[in-house]
């Protein structure tokens, strides 16, 4: 299998170009490279402070085959399919409002609604708290399970009265 050589410089669009095929596995087109690659992966390197940067296309044996300095690298169409493939890889619901805030014994009980349905969750100290911005934030549990803030200014106000002792 040939190696694609890293350039200095971003890509033009379109070069790389991914597909599923009948059984499902992510196949990559690589320029220069007639066989395309079959069962790839793809990584965030950084999933949390640049999710859309620097994604990694691996080969079944997990060697990388193409670092994408940005998803624009892509087609519209591989881009959906890189979107849809990353979405399973990191689980992390994003908080839409917060429903009740309560400190208890030195432990902050958070009942909140997510994209994935309403949680409750307990933050124990500041330190579970990673602000990524200044409207960003990532909020990890007491049993490691994190919480996306995507952005502070868009919860309603009670929500963000909440939140904003962390930022």
């Amino acid at each position: 299998m040939k190696d694609v050589q890293r350039k200095s410089e971003p890509e033009a669009p379109g070069l790389v170009r991914l597909e599923r095929n009948p059984a499902g596995q992510l196949v990559v087109h690589l320029p220069g490279s007639e066989a395309p690659v079959v069962d790839a992966g793809a990584a965030r390197c950084f999933p949390w402070s640049m999710p859309d940067q620097y994604v990694s296309l691996r080969n079944a044996d997990g060697k990388e085959l193409v670092l994408l300095r940005s998803l624009d690298e892509l087609d519209p169409a591989s881009r959906k399919i890189l979107d849809e493939e990353l979405q399973g890889k990191v689980f992390n619901p994003v908080i839409t409002r917060v429903v009740e805030f309560k400190h208890e014994f030195g432990v902050t009980n958070v009942t909140a609604e997510t994209d994935r349905g309403t949680v409750t969750f307990q933050i124990r100290s500041r330190d579970d708290v990673r602000v990524l911005s200044d409207r960003r934030a990532l909020l990890r549990d007491a049993d490691g399970n994190s919480y996306e803030l995507s952005d502070l200014d868009a919860l309603d106000p009670a929500s963000r009265k909440h939140l904003q002792q962390y930022f």
